[in-house]
């Protein structure tokens, strides 16, 4: 009998499935799929269509405004590809148009294949949410012992974060800068791992979409730990991209410059991507914020401490 053939539309989706013991059964994957190492090879069947390595965030920022409002997609699907693969299962996910194809793309497709996959959609905007996924590609996949182990695993981990900041004297305010140039705040799940790893954020959208905010409300917020973590962007991505920072209004005011307490992260890795390693991330937020009670034990590249945008 055969294996059960998954393509993944989504890195957070792939990480997940490679978690769970199915990388020999993911057929096809994103270009945005780099983790974990042994997807390296795997046939890519999506694609973006901006050449954003090429752009400047104003400009991914414009171009992703303009095609949404001319309802076009942001990714390629190759459908003759994703006919030769015939896999049983797809992964995707209708939270956001620029993270994945999403809604109305994923239909298109479906029409191209003449035997219909089973689509498991992935749309988390918590952590809960999250460990839900786990969960439903667990039942999905046969794999519901490997799934409920995950999540207990992590879920082990938060809680003894929280045990830790649950009662701290003083939760210091943490401005996560989702995008630069415009600023945006971050959503989602990032907020409820800021709360867990304990700081907090007030211009969060937690649950939510992230939004365009103002940098005067920044300023007004008066951020004390302030970490850059552009959605889509690795460690490198983010330091190259925080250079202009220190030419935004009243920059040198924020206590967080002052302090020495800027960082650039890897998005991708431990924030952007709604997959396990998103414990990693809240792990990382709690040794950022709070230093004196939680090590980093993880990668190197996780975190940068922006040293030239002191003041």
């Amino acid at each position: 009998m055969r294996e059960q053939q998954i393509v993944s539309f989504l890195p957070s989706a792939t990480e997940m499935a490679c978690a769970l013991g199915l990388s020999d059964q993911l057929v096809g994957i994103t270009h945005e799929c780099d983790y974990p190492p042994e997807i390296k090879g795997k046939v890519v069947v999506v694609r973006n269509v901006l050449p954003i390595e090429q752009m400047s965030q104003k400009e991914i920022d414009r171009e992703v405004a303009q095609r949404m409002k001319d309802g076009l997609s942001l990714y390629q699907v190759d459908g003759d590809l994703l006919q030769d693969l015939a896999p049983d299962l797809i992964l995707t996910q209708d939270l956001c148009q620029v993270c994945a194809p999403s809604g109305n793309e994923v239909s298109q497709v479906l029409n191209l294949l003449p035997k219909k996959p089973r689509i498991l959609w992935l749309t988390p905007n918590s952590l809960e949410e999250i460990a839900g996924n786990v969960r439903e590609l667990g039942e999905a996949t046969g794999r519901t012992k490997e799934a409920e182990e995950l999540v207990a695993a992590g879920r082990a981990r938060i809680e003894k974060l929280a045990v830790l900041t649950r009662h701290l004297p003083h939760r210091p305010r943490v401005f996560c800068m989702e995008w630069l140039d415009p600023v945006y705040c971050s959503g989602h799940w990032v907020p409820e791992m800021v709360r867990l790893a304990g700081g907090v954020d007030a211009l969060a959208q937690e649950g939510k979409d992230s939004v365009r905010i103002c940098w005067d409300d920044v300023v007004e917020f008066a951020p004390e730990v302030l970490i850059i973590t552009p959605c889509g962007f690795n460690l490198e991505n983010a330091v190259e991209q925080s250079s202009k920072l220190s030419t935004f209004p009243d920059w040198s005011s924020l206590p967080a410059v002052r302090n020495g307490r800027v960082f650039a992260v890897d998005a991708n890795s431990y924030f952007a991507r709604p997959g396990p390693r998103v414990v990693d991330g809240t792990e990382l937020l709690a040794h950022l914020i709070h230093p004196e009670l939680f090590a980093w034990t993880g990668a190197a590249s996780a975190y940068k401490r922006l040293d030239f945008l002191a003041a």
